[in-house]
């Protein structure tokens, strides 16, 4: 039976997405967000699984933490040559694995902790951000068989082929603690499934995982890879990851702000926007930025360093709650994900379309993470 890959087949779209986060920066295990996902098992079919977590590698938190996917010793070998002229290795090892009945053909999956050389970043004139971004498109697009799929500091994305709870307890997630979690259950949309397309989708710090299916796809990614970006996965969380990178790292937007672009008021409700100022500004997001505005059913939860963001489609075509309890915040596509982990709760709505809930460390949890 011959490969397919992503864009050559369709299957109807369902998805489950979950997050938990601490503003206190307690480090908390992972099985809370494998319980969590796990109560929505029946939203995805086995076809994708993954998490992502922050503040999971303190002892290393000045580093880029590297994960990657290898089809083969020749692109290993291949993209450790290449990384030795980027940056100063300081750590590598296999990612520890559980090995588990349902996840099947495993790549080489390897994680390195990096910094990049001072002589070289100095001689690219380029920050330290944009330097190692270009070095993970480089590997991404040029080294087959080779796919940097986590590229932050203090955080790391793990996913596979499979439902999330085997996935989760592949990866040993137990054993890793963090302030937020991420995960995400896939039912794709136009692709067979295979372990870099599974969510989430991380670019550095960010990482995304999405329920949806976005029209604009093609408008989305012929603009952001003006800018350098590659789509590689031809995969609408994949162009959601670098609209939100090129908006608030490249453009210096807020989250808000972004928010507004990707899922931006209709023009007649931005004309009946009392507060002059505020009009003005939805006015001009929504014009200097049209190509990036996100059309279709989406509900998403952005993981960034010290905070998350959940964010809905202008129509809330997709669903999603968010509930609190104390200083925890929590995002899932279903009340009964949330209440599996937290049943005595603060707080619990549903966010409306277009309104982004971004929660982010308190002082105290500012200082927890620093150490």
């Amino acid at each position: 039976m011959a490969l397919l890959f992503e864009g050559e087949t369709r299957i109807p779209s369902g998805c489950a997405i979950s997050g938990i986060f601490d503003a206190s920066g307690r480090r908390m295990d992972g099985s809370s967000i494998i319980r969590s996902i796990s109560t929505m098992h029946d939203r995805s079919n086995g076809l994708g699984g993954g998490f992502a977590g922050y503040g999971i590698y303190p002892e290393y938190k000045q580093y880029y933490a590297l994960h990657i996917f290898y089809s083969s010793l020749s692109a290993k070998h291949e993209t450790e040559l290449f990384l030795e002229t980027k940056f100063d290795i300081v750590n590598l090892s296999k990612i520890p694995v559980r090995k588990h009945p349902r996840i099947h053909d495993e790549p080489l999956i390897w994680r390195y902790f990096v910094a990049p050389l001072q002589t070289k970043l100095a001689a690219s004139q380029l920050d330290e951000l944009e330097y190692t971004g270009r070095a993970v498109n480089h590997v991404n697009s040029m080294i087959d068989g080779a796919f940097i799929f986590s590229s932050g500091k203090n955080m790391g994305v793990f996913k596979a082929v499979g439902y999330p709870e085997d996935v989760g307890e592949f990866y040993r997630l137990d054993e890793y603690a963090g302030y937020a979690w991420t995960a995400h259950g896939r039912y794709p949309t136009n692709t067979p499934g295979w372990w870099g397309g599974a969510h989430p989708f991380a670019f550095l710090d960010w990482t995304v995982v999405h329920n949806g299916e976005i029209s604009s796809y093609d408008a989305n990614r012929r603009f952001v890879e003006m800018f350098g970006y590659k789509c590689n996965l031809q995969t609408d969380t994949e162009v959601i990851t670098y609209i939100i990178d090129y908006l608030v790292r490249k453009q210096g937007l807020t989250l808000t702000e972004a928010a507004k672009v990707i899922a931006a008021p209709f023009w007649e409700t931005i004309s009946k926007i009392e507060d002059e100022k505020q009009r003005r500004e939805a006015e001009f997001l929504r014009r200097q930025f049209s190509e990036l505005l996100v059309t279709g059913p989406f509900s998403i939860i952005l993981g960034f360093n010290g905070g998350l963001m959940a964010l809905n489609d202008r129509l809330k075509l997709r669903s999603m709650v968010a509930a609190q309890k104390g200083c925890v915040t929590y995002f899932a596509s279903e009340e009964c994900a949330i209440r599996v982990v937290e049943s005595d709760l603060d707080k619990i709505w549903s966010p409306r379309g277009g309104e982004p809930v971004v929660v982010e460390l308190n002082e105290e949890g500012k200082r927890n993470v620093a150490g």
